[in-house]
């Protein structure tokens, strides 16, 4: 077990708080507070526990001295003080005087915000490179080290992994703490009937948390553009339809050992080009899609099999979506994917990834989920159990 905020007297020390910022600006104006609002809780419990804070984050990945001018926090650092509705001072450098004079002279409930971490990959990668001297640097501002930034925790960066490694005490903030929580309960200890549902454009981008599913849940519905190979795989035609060819062997694989398990679209949502237009589908007795025609989207014969699948299950885990959001002629699969698991209210369900999150946003359905994970590419690590340097790194309960 880690430790927790909950585990260290906060009274008087100044917490250097990772936190995961990295949010969509359009025009010079934060368009989603999502990942600010996560963070919330635990910022409000530090302050009120006589904590002082010390915020880093990463925006975007800056490769160029222009990727530096248009990735600013600054302008995160406003909308984040709009939401606390506390003062906060916002120090335009990752390091140097003005960062050490302000984390010296910051006082119980004051709050101070350093500029994007990855800022310090224009110097030799430091940041994503997990620069020992860096870390050390952003450890010695405070006396704690809290991550709360899960999303950014399967990465080993200064100031993720390095920094605990420096720090007298690290902990895990609320959200980190959940997040691993929620996950690790899809994981062991779950309730049968397990449904997972998987979509995604690529078979080889899933293929460990295929893997570890097929050995977990009971069933496993594949959706997105990676059905395509899997129809391939089963000589159906798919037209121009994404497919990874060097994986259609493996999907005939898979669709052997694991044929009780893999349940597939039983018709096609398609079109004559990749564009929102009124969508022809496949008959569920004739899948095929006609040559000079892509599948964008299941049919609404999948959504009811899909539906019916969901409707019976206890533990319900959803990543990634069943077709092309963007558009809306075909977004009707990952509509019908969010409504079903939102019905079955006797279900444990997670949900991770970002288009299968933006569709319960747009539905107004976030209550409806057991819990919906900020960590898109995250979460999928933490269930291929891959290693998280940003978790591991944090001091265990003694």
């Amino acid at each position: 077990m880690k430790k927790t905020i909950k585990d260290i007297d906060l009274k008087g020390k100044k917490i250097v708080l990772r936190v995961d910022f990295n949010v969509p600006i359009s025009n010079g104006n934060v368009v989603d507070t999502k990942r600010i609002d996560s963070a919330i809780p635990t910022i409000n419990y530090i302050l009120e526990n006589g904590g002082a804070l010390i915020l880093l984050s990463h925006l975007g990945r800056i490769k160029t001295q222009e990727d530096k001018n248009t990735k600013s926090l600054e302008v995160v650092a406003k909308k984040f003080a709009e939401i606390i509705k506390k003062p906060v001072k916002f120090i335009p450098q990752t390091k140097g005087k003005e960062v050490e004079e302000a984390a010296k002279n910051l006082k119980e409930g004051e709050i101070i915000f350093l500029e994007n971490t990855r800022f310090e990959d224009l110097n030799n990668k430091a940041e994503s490179g997990n620069d020992n001297e860096l870390a050390k640097y952003w450890a010695s501002l405070g006396d704690v080290f809290v991550n709360d930034a899960f999303g950014a925790s399967h990465r080993a960066h200064a100031s993720t992994a390095g920094i605990a490694k420096y720090s007298k005490e690290s902990a895990l903030g609320f959200l980190m703490n959940d997040e691993v929580m929620h996950l690790q309960k899809i994981l062991e200890g779950f309730e049968r009937p397990y449904v997972a549902i998987i979509g995604g454009a690529k078979v080889s981008d899933k293929i460990k948390v295929l893997e570890k599913l097929f050995n977990v849940a009971d069933k496993v519905l594949i959706v997105g553009g990676m059905a395509y190979t899997f129809q391939k795989a089963l000589g159906h035609k798919i037209g121009n339809s994404i497919c990874e060819d060097d994986r259609v062997e493996m999907a005939k694989k898979y669709l052997k050992q694991y044929k009780d398990k893999i349940v597939l679209p039983i018709d096609n949502a398609y079109t004559d080009d990749f564009a929102d237009k009124t969508p022809l589908f496949t008959d569920k007795n004739n899948i095929n899609i006609p040559d000079g025609y892509q599948g964008l989207d299941i049919g609404p014969e999948s959504v009811k099999l899909f539906s019916k699948i969901i409707s019976t299950a206890k533990t319900i885990f959803w990543n990634g979506p069943a077709g092309v959001t963007e558009f809306k002629n075909f977004e009707n699969g990952t509509k019908g994917i969010a409504i079903a698991i939102a019905n079955n209210q006797n279900a444990y369900s997670v949900v991770g990834g970002g288009d299968s999150v933006t569709a319960i946003n747009k539905l107004g359905y976030q209550s409806k989920f057991s819990f919906i994970s900020t960590g898109g590419g995250a979460s999928i690590e933490f269930i291929q159990g891959n290693i998280m340097p940003g978790f591991d790194s944090i001091q265990d309960k003694e």
